[in-house]
């Protein structure tokens, strides 16, 4: 069975954002095909659309190589997604569907409970899910894609510290939720812009030791993506 490009791309990039492939190392087809059982083709096109996302860059004599961002790109990711993240839920509130309101509600639900009763483990991957519901609810492609192609450069850029106030943290998300039930975009607005700001104070730029890219093969029949 041919394993599509974007299937190979997702795995690529999450072996990137993992740290499997350092900034810097050399990326080469045959290499990357191995790795995952497929041929050259779909390597080739998920480094293409890798290198467009800005994981991958192409160096003259070395051919692909993962992409070494800078302090100062890592710091205008975080000030854009700072940006868009209200944009989005000023859309949102306009176009957000009772499906879009009734996962929101209870990933709230689920934050607020476990953020109570100190069950941190849970509360980043919760957090994770209602930014990307709350993407999906703006209605906007355009927008979607590039707030997901952030939340994969920030894990990759950053080391996300948990919330030192949990219980506020999702006491903000249940106002932002409870404006977009409204339809009232410009409070989901600002609430969303004070609750970005507020979050991009725990990132810090992740510091990556030095990473084999000697790995067993990966099964893409898996389901990896």
């Amino acid at each position: 069975m041919r394993i599509p490009a974007h299937a190979v791309c997702t795995a690529i990039r999450d072996d990137i954002v993992s740290g499997v492939f350092e900034p810097g190392g050399r990326l080469t087809e045959e290499v990357l095909a191995r790795r995952y059982g497929v041929s050259r083709v779909p390597v080739r096109e998920a480094l293409r659309t890798l290198e467009s996302e800005g994981f991958v860059t192409t160096r003259r004599h070395a051919g692909a190589c993962v992409a070494e961002p800078t302090a100062q790109e890592a710091a205008d990711l975080l000030e854009l997604r700072v940006l868009l993240e209200p944009l989005a839920a000023a859309r949102a509130a306009r176009r957000r569907t009772d499906a879009h309101l009734k996962v929101l509600r209870g990933l709230v639900r689920l934050g607020q409970e476990r953020a109570r009763r100190g069950q941190g483990e849970d509360l980043r991957s919760l957090g994770g899910w209602f930014h990307e519901t709350l993407a999906q609810a703006s209605g906007s492609p355009g927008l979607i894609a590039l707030l997901t192609q952030m939340r994969h450069k920030v894990a990759w850029m950053f080391v996300v510290e948990a919330p030192a106030r949990p219980v506020e943290s999702w006491a903000e998300h249940g106002a932002i939720v409870d404006a977009v039930a409204r339809g009232d975009a410009e409070r989901a607005r600002t609430l969303a812009a004070v609750h970005a700001d507020r979050a991009a104070a725990a990132h810090r730029l992740r510091q990556r030791p030095a990473v084999s890219t000697s790995q067993p093969a990966v099964n893409m029949s898996s389901g990896r993506h």
